[in-house]
């Protein structure tokens, strides 16, 4: 077993754990900076919410060390953590008020009752939510509950935040305005954060660095634009935006034989009239509009891409030529060249 590393913040260090006789971690080493949000990312099924209930202490792993702000947590139980998670459903009690359900971890701590009115109208206050703190989950909006369970988490004032989906009952809309206001409270109180997802886009906007996962272990972990920029898998490439994928080589600007795959981001691909220095000739083949640019797909005698295009848009028929300005080449599923 690795070393295991001191310091503030959450270290994972060589968890496994075993469920059903299948591994569901395995061997994961994590470090999250004290203050710093961190995604979890990947599909179901890649172990995400089991390592953020290992981290809650609603599991205890079969191997490895888990430890907040240099103490060892790894065999103790969610009470005995300086931790509170937001669940998926935010398992709110359905004839308590808001303020009971905010205030029923205080209750349950046996605190003063002004000490828990006290902190119940500070994370209320957080939340923006006094006004509903006599409302009964029933009565409020989805994205109001949400809050209500983020505020639950809050006024326990704990050393980590664990959000296992928080949005994923929201709609759309509501779910882009939610997640701006978490990011938001989260770098205000400076709070050690860790939440799972598996929307890219939701990862994307509100981490500091986001660990892509697969099949219990980390593919990756870096910031946003370092995983968009230089994936250093295929199977990270695949995951985070829209990629171009065709078997070859890659030189001076053209697909040429070979066996690497060459990955090409859409916007990576440009289209004119004229033939510049590393074009080819291309036909448009299909245009499908995409409200602020348009995915316009490309064809030459072997090669398909798709190019993202926000002015100048051509026309299905459409004869030019077609350049990459910037390609990912992978050979046995890892990055060996930016070019």
């Amino acid at each position: 077993m690795a070393e295991v590393v001191q310091q503030d913040g959450l270290v994972l260090n060589g968890l496994t754990k075993i469920l059903g006789g299948r591994v569901i971690i395995d061997d994961l080493h994590l470090v999250v900076n004290k203050g710093e949000m961190v995604s979890l990312l990947g599909p179901s099924g890649c172990g995400k919410t089991t390592t953020l209930r290992m981290i809650a202490g609603f599991l205890i792993p079969d191997k490895g060390d888990i430890l907040l702000d240099g103490k060892d947590v790894t065999t103790l139980g969610p009470e005995k953590r300086p931790s509170a998670m937001v669940f998926q459903n935010y398992a709110l009690w359905p004839h308590m008020t808001v303020f009971n359900n905010v205030a029923y971890p205080l209750k349950v701590r046996k605190m003063q009752k002004p000490e828990i009115e006290k902190r119940v109208h500070d994370a209320l206050g957080l939340v923006n939510l006094m006004h509903h703190k006599d409302s009964r989950p029933g009565q409020i909006s989805g994205g109001e509950q949400q809050r209500v369970a983020l505020a639950r988490a809050l006024v326990q004032e704990p050393d980590i935040l664990l959000l296992d989906e928080p949005l994923s009952n929201l709609d759309a809309k509501l779910r882009v305005k939610v997640r701006e206001d978490i990011r938001e409270l989260q770098r205000r109180l400076g709070i050690t954060t860790v939440i799972v997802t598996h929307d890219q886009d939701e990862a994307l906007s509100i981490s500091d660095r986001i660990a892509v996962m697969n099949n219990g272990k980390i593919e990756q972990f870096s910031t946003p634009q370092e995983l968009y920029d230089r994936p250093e898998t295929e199977y990270v490439a695949n995951f985070i935006g829209s990629l171009n994928h065709v078997t070859g080589g890659y030189a001076d600007g053209q697909i040429v034989p070979g066996s690497d795959v060459v990955g090409i981001r859409p916007e990576d691909v440009h289209f004119s009239n004229e033939q510049v220095s590393g074009s080819f000739p291309a036909t448009v083949e299909l245009v499908v509009p995409r409200g602020h640019f348009c995915e316009v797909y490309l064809k030459r005698a072997d090669v398909e891409l798709r190019a993202f295009i926000s002015a100048n848009v051509p026309t299905a028929g459409k004869q030019g030529f077609a350049r990459i300005g910037k390609a990912l080449v992978y050979h046995d599923g890892k990055l060996i060249r930016v070019a």
